[in-house]
């Protein structure tokens, strides 16, 4: 079993940056990715980054160039630097981890909201 807790959300004026972290723990596998996701008000749930084991990054278009996603190791923690928010990255966001190539994991989410 693998427990994730997201930190670092809070409100933030546009243009502004956080930076997310994503605390694992509950287990010695090495994740076949770490990820983060995010549902914004009234809408699903929607991918935004993604850190695959072997070093290759996804993005959404939508954060292509402003957000940022990395891992340490050591720490077991998974980060997601978001620079130049706008009121449209205003979500909740989740972190997300698969093991063994099928099970999924969630953390409980923070909220980041973004002010004009």
């Amino acid at each position: 079993q693998v427990q994730l807790v997201e930190s670092g959300g809070g409100l933030v004026q546009a243009g502004g940056s956080l930076r997310l972290s994503c605390a694992a723990s509950g287990s010695r596998l090495s994740p076949n990715y770490m990820a983060w996701f995010r549902q914004p008000p009234g809408k699903q749930r929607e991918f935004v980054a993604r850190l695959w084991v072997g070093g290759i990054t996804e993005y959404a278009a939508s954060v292509k160039g402003r957000f940022s996603i990395s891992t340490d190791n050591a720490e077991n923690t998974a980060y997601l630097q978001m620079n130049g928010l706008t009121v449209e990255d205003t979500a909740v966001y989740s972190c997300n981890c698969r093991l063994g190539g099928a099970t999924d994991y969630w953390g409980q989410g923070t909220q980041v909201t973004v002010s004009s």
